[in-house]
């Protein structure tokens, strides 16, 4: 019997100035077990006051009820950045059913944002720079989860240029029509997501859909593709997709902990060689991944099956 929710961890314990070993030791087992079970866990207590969650989630109601007109003088010009900075719409052809705000380092000339709403552009930067300082916390505990060299994350991932953030909008579902986004995997290291109350978000485990149900304050995370490759499988890029609700759209934000586009990939020896474990993927370049993922998402394959991921890069044993 497959779990009805995924794991919640309390952060509480490396907030806490007087330390706390045991709550940190409770914690990084939990994420241990998550990551390897599930790839996706809830996160409370981690220090983003919930109102300045709640703000930004109804900032961008506001900006997303604005007319089609005027949400696209903020559409990311053709070859202006690897990254659609900007306002975003799925392709008609696409079966996603959504539309995003792309935030790409906030302060950036390469950003926009609209100019009759001003406190998204302060709420937004509020929380960018906040999700930073949780990917770098989670980063570190994702490291002593896999038993790494103190820092070794943070010394292989020392460049944040290239994290980013989204606020999204899914669109009620219709009587043929009810699937938000196919089901995934994140081309990242971490993810962070908070949604509103109309939920919709799954990760698949064992073969079946398990609700991720929005709990207020909450922060849900999942490992990524990179991680996956890194660890070489022993930590689980899970599978996860959005199903729409009748006669309401849904609200929320993803903070992508990413990479370097110019860095290198593959499993790690500490997972390999000196194990006697052989590779479960190639060594790649971000860019190149990065690059097949987008036209994935702008010009989607007729067949979701025929999305590349990153089984693309895997090796047969």
């Amino acid at each position: 019997m497959v779990s009805s929710s995924i794991p919640t961890v309390d952060l509480s314990p490396f907030f806490n100035e007087e330390g706390d070993e045991h709550g940190k030791k409770e914690a990084i087992e939990n994420i241990t077990k998550a990551c390897s079970e599930h790839g996706f866990f809830n996160i409370m207590n981690h220090g983003i006051p919930t109102d300045l969650m709640n703000k930004a989630l109804q900032l961008s109601k506001t900006f997303f009820q604005y007319p089609p007109e005027e949400k696209l003088k903020l559409s990311p010009a053709p070859g202006d950045c690897q990254i659609p900075v900007g306002y975003n719409i799925q392709p008609d052809h696409s079966v996603d059913k959504n539309e995003y705000f792309l935030v790409f380092q906030p302060g950036s000339s390469m950003n926009v944002y609209p100019e009759n709403l001003p406190e998204l552009r302060s709420v937004i930067e509020d929380l960018y720079s906040r999700f930073l300082g949780i990917g770098s916390l989670l980063e570190s505990i994702i490291n002593d989860c896999l038993g790494l060299p103190q820092n070794f994350l943070k010394e292989y991932n020392n460049e944040r240029a290239w994290d980013f953030m989204a606020a999204f909008r899914y669109f009620p579902a219709t009587e043929k029509e009810a699937n938000g986004i196919t089901e995934h995997e994140d081309g990242n290291c971490i993810t962070f997501v908070f949604q509103d109350e109309v939920g919709g978000l799954e990760v698949r485990k064992d073969g079946e859909w398990i609700p991720v149900v929005p709990v207020e304050g909450h922060i849900v995370v999942n490992v990524a593709d990179f991680i996956q490759v890194l660890s070489n499988k022993k930590f689980k890029s899970a599978t996860h997709r959005v199903v729409r609700t009748k006669g309401r759209s849904r609200y929320s934000y993803g903070f992508f902990y990413n990479l370097h586009w110019d860095k290198w990939v593959e499993p790690l020896p500490q997972f390999t060689t000196e194990i006697g474990e052989p590779p479960k993927y190639k060594r790649f370049l971000v860019k190149e991944y990065q690059k097949m993922r987008m036209r994935n998402k702008l010009d989607p394959p007729a067949r979701p099956e025929d999305e590349i991921g990153i089984t693309y890069y895997a090796i047969d044993t």
